[in-house]
């Protein structure tokens, strides 16, 4: 039985993010699309995930191996993803590009196997610290925009969500126009490198004992790399410990660590990180140390 390659649900989420003159139509041609780039690429799709900015299809390959095709509404976040991925080409850390049809908001990807995530599981912080480190240490190509543009847009897409949401009581103007403040001036100094963006346990994954961990769905730009330790730090604070539990656990993992600046983006970030959980009515302990660590 073929995939579905658009449900319902699948629909609301991209016409909530994208809009419905950009998604609607998008999501009508989908099938099409998908048949075009097979025939292209000698794709069998075996399985649809779902995905925040489109549509990542598990496939086999022309020569019986794991691909794996993403697709958006928006071929910007596909030439962005594709910058990222392009700065780090032949880097094990991160998912490699086999091709991409960008005017069409499609690439392909290597599949990775096992492939399946760090979210839910215990933290191997002896492996994450090489992560960083490799993911850091490429140059930045020019292309990629500076990190105060994305904490512009995770602040803004946060702003427009909140709104009559759970969250809106907790989440107030204030607070979250002093976290963006702070958020801005961190993004402005400190060190610049590859930023992932995105960087959560639910976006690395296990590629296997020969090579490790990788990093897939990129939000890259450029500025500092501190950014990228803030979903890793919220793990033990999230699990009834503290932020310096997080820090002392990598910090002998990752040379070089600022201790200070990524307790200051731990703060910065704060509020969006308890976004989510708020908005489903999760409010406790975890929720109440990332507002007292916003206020």
């Amino acid at each position: 039985m073929a995939p579905v390659l658009i449900n319902p649900e699948t629909r609301a989420r991209l016409i909530d993010r994208f809009g419905a003159e950009l998604a609607g139509p998008w999501c009508d041609a989908l099938p099409d699309l998908v048949a075009r780039l097979s025939a292209k690429w000698g794709l069998t799709v075996r399985e649809a995930r779902p995905g925040n900015t489109g549509r990542t299809l598990l496939c086999t390959g022309p020569g019986g191996d794991l691909q794996v095709l993403k697709l958006t509404p928006d071929p910007e976040v596909a030439r962005l993803e594709f910058a990222g991925l392009q700065a780090w080409r032949g880097c094990p850390r991160a998912v490699q590009v086999l091709d991409a049809d960008l005017q069409a908001g499609a690439i392909l990807l290597e599949g990775l196997v096992p492939g399946t995530e760090l979210r839910g599981r215990a933290v191997p912080w002896r492996e994450i610290g090489p992560l960083l480190t490799e993911l850091h240490s490429v140059a930045p190509p020019p292309g990629l925009p500076p990190l105060t543009e994305r904490v512009t847009f995770m602040f803004d897409i946060t702003e427009r969500t909140v709104a009559g949401s759970a969250a809106e009581r907790h989440l107030t103007p204030e607070l979250l126009a002093r976290a963006r403040s702070r958020a801005l001036a961190l993004a402005e100094g400190g060190p610049a490198a590859v930023v992932h963006g995105d960087l959560h346990p639910g976006n690395v994954l296990d590629a296997g004992p020969r090579r490790g961990l990788v990093a897939i769905d990129p939000r890259p730009s450029v500025g500092d790399p501190a950014f990228d330790l803030a979903d890793w730090l919220y793990l033990p604070l999230a699990a009834g410990g503290t932020l310096d539990d997080g820090i002392e656990a990598l910090r002998p993992h990752l040379p070089g660590l600022d201790a200070a600046r990524a307790r200051a983006w731990c703060a910065a970030l704060a509020p969006l990180a308890a976004h989510p959980p708020l908005r489903r009515g999760e409010h406790g302990p975890f929720t109440d140390a990332l507002l007292e660590m916003a206020r």
